[in-house]
């Protein structure tokens, strides 16, 4: 064995696995195919829960790292719900900026970097690996975080996820500010919704829903732009599925642990999984070096840690089945316009400030008979 814990995927889920690894005395190799920085298409949108998951991992971060919008709008297409000046908001990063600044913090911790190597071929239940320019590396335990189409996934179970069941996402990144205005387009298309994320650079929009419910996203993704005063041909329009709605569970597997995308952890109501990502990574991490001695204990180390995680990604996946069906959207939409203390509510939960598992029976029952009614949720 070469090291403690290979870790593929060098994203936040990665790297944030590598630096927890490392710090704890692990010898580590971080892995991915990609040389940073690298493109990768994300609204970069950093939540309360996230950032309190980065500072938990890496400590502060640069602020030059994070625009923060001072406004919100909710969109009902052209159509504008409500514009919200003292809610709570988001921060924005830039991805490639992003995840190059967490890597360098976890190979200054310690791990070995082996990124811009493509695997030539790997043997996850042998637990080695070889790559691209004939380096063999080994270890006991395997941290997977290599993002929906998780080779590792498909090594072990013959595929990434279920098309089917799994989200799609068209972004593109323009020049010129949107100033402080951070717009939700909540019926851009069905089952899912578009944005408009303002940074220092510039302005990422997209739009993204259930893959299996948007087989036109593409021209509506076009019109959505032209209604912005984007040309859709002026512009690189970059495309990917997103892990919401297929979460792996278990999502540890013996000396096998899967954390972020590779694990399914976006938020099916958001389509956001950096928070999760961060805190998979550093849960994993500590899953590892509690089974140093033992690797196969480690799947169930970390299953047990991830209870609590999968547990609100499933009931933010329930929510999204009725928050997104074709009868209930345009009453949750009439009562969005209608309520401020609903919008800062519904702001709570996109922020990262609320967990849906604060939304007990109660209260999501008054908040359903509100919405059918037309009315704000209290």
């Amino acid at each position: 064995m070469t090291h403690d814990v290979l870790i593929i995927g060098a994203g936040p889920a990665g790297a944030s696995a590598a630096m927890v690894a490392a710090r704890a005395g692990l010898r580590v190799a971080l892995i991915d195919r990609s040389a940073f920085p690298r493109d990768k298409l994300c609204g970069g949108g950093i939540t309360g829960r996230a950032m309190r998951h980065l500072t938990d991992v890496f400590g502060p971060l640069p602020e030059g790292l994070f625009d923060r919008p001072a406004r919100l709008r909710f969109a009902d297409g052209v159509r504008v719900l409500c514009d919200l000046d003292d809610a709570p908001m988001m921060s924005m990063t830039m991805r490639p900026g992003f995840d190059a600044t967490l890597r360098g913090l976890a190979l200054a911790a310690g791990a070995d970097d082996h990124c811009g190597q493509r695997i030539a071929e790997m043997q996850p239940a042998d637990g080695w690996l070889r790559l691209a320019d004939g380096a063999c590396l080994a270890a006991p335990v395997w941290i997977a975080a290599d993002g929906v189409n998780s080779a590792v996934a498909r090594a072990v179970f013959g595929r990434a996820h279920d098309p089917a069941r799994v989200g799609f996402a068209l972004e593109v990144e323009v020049s010129g500010g949107s100033g402080d205005l951070t717009a939700l387009d909540l019926t851009a298309t069905p089952w899912g919704y578009a944005w408009d994320f303002p940074k220092a650079q510039g302005r990422t929009l997209g739009l993204g829903g259930v893959a299996s419910r948007n087989a036109d996203l593409m021209p509506r993704f076009h019109l959505w732009l032209a209604q912005r005063g984007v040309d859709p041909a002026m512009v690189r329009i970059k495309g990917h599925h997103l892990p919401f709605g297929e979460v792996r569970d278990p999502p540890g597997h013996n000396h096998i642990l899967f954390a972020g995308d590779a694990a399914g952890l976006a938020d099916p109501i958001t389509g956001e999984g950096i928070a999760w990502a961060v805190r998979s990574g550093q849960l994993a991490a500590e899953a590892a070096a509690a089974a140093q001695g033992v690797p196969a204990r480690a799947g169930a180390v970390y299953t047990a840690q991830m209870r609590p995680v999968l547990a609100e990604v499933r009931r933010a996946g329930q929510i999204a089945c009725v928050l997104y069906h074709p009868w209930v959207q345009p009453r949750f939409i009439a009562a969005l316009g209608r309520s401020d203390h609903f919008q800062r509510r519904f702001l709570q939960l996109l922020a990262g400030e609320m967990d849906y598992a604060d939304l007990g029976p109660r209260r999501l029952a008054g908040i359903a008979l509100r919405v059918l009614k037309g009315r704000g949720a209290g």
